[in-house]
């Protein structure tokens, strides 16, 4: 007989419109069907114009945003600079892919707002890397996912965003026990990176 591996769920998500990207990752934190924590925290600000979000284990995302967000200032003392979102999710990638037999066990979206515009990126755990312009990754993204692909526009604004995500998660959160207890939105445009927590109903 099979033995299953319990590994933390959650509901993230990633969307990409004309004026920026949002990140958003609901707070549950779960060890199969048990809840550990309401006050979880997914999504993380990586630079001043990036963020990162995951599903999965949590103390693995952290490091991996820890040692991101350290590389990525490296690059910006060495090079003058600030690191694109093609390249720090490349860095996401190549920081996962070194960990070989080891992997981290977290799926990661990258996103943010550079020079050529807004960029979204999925990787899993061995840096796989994949770009669009919407990202469900976590136990509930068979259902968030189905309302981002009925309702997503490429022409919507920042907070039209905002909305469908939020409406994503909801019905997710509905149908999912390892997802709940609020929302954290990271909402990034070229003038700013905003972080939101809203309650669910």
């Amino acid at each position: 007989m099979a033995e299953y591996i319990n590994i933390s769920g959650a509901t993230t998500i990633g969307v990409a419109c004309k004026e920026g990207v949002i990140l958003a990752s609901e707070k549950r934190v779960s060890h199969g069907y048990m809840v550990l924590s309401r006050a979880g925290k997914k999504v993380f600000k990586i630079t001043p114009n990036i963020g990162a979000a995951c599903a999965g284990l949590i103390s693995d995302m952290q490091a991996l945003s820890r040692e991101a967000a350290a590389y990525a200032n490296l690059f910006k003392l060495e090079y003058h600079r600030p690191i694109s979102v093609r390249a720090a999710a490349k860095l996401f990638s190549n920081l996962l892919f070194q960990r070989g037999l080891r992997p981290l066990l977290t799926q990661t979206l990258v996103g943010g707002v550079d020079e050529e515009g807004p960029a979204l990126y999925a990787l899993d755990a061995l840096g796989s890397l994949l770009k669009d312009v919407f990202i469900a990754v976590g136990s509930g993204a068979e259902i968030a996912i189905g309302v981002l692909e009925a309702e997503y526009r490429e022409d919507m604004t920042l907070e039209e965003a905002k909305e469908l995500v939020l409406k994503a998660i909801s019905s997710a959160v509905k149908r999912d026990a390892m997802s709940g207890d609020g929302v954290d939105l990271l909402l990034i445009s070229a003038d700013e990176v905003r972080e939101e927590t809203i309650p669910l109903k």
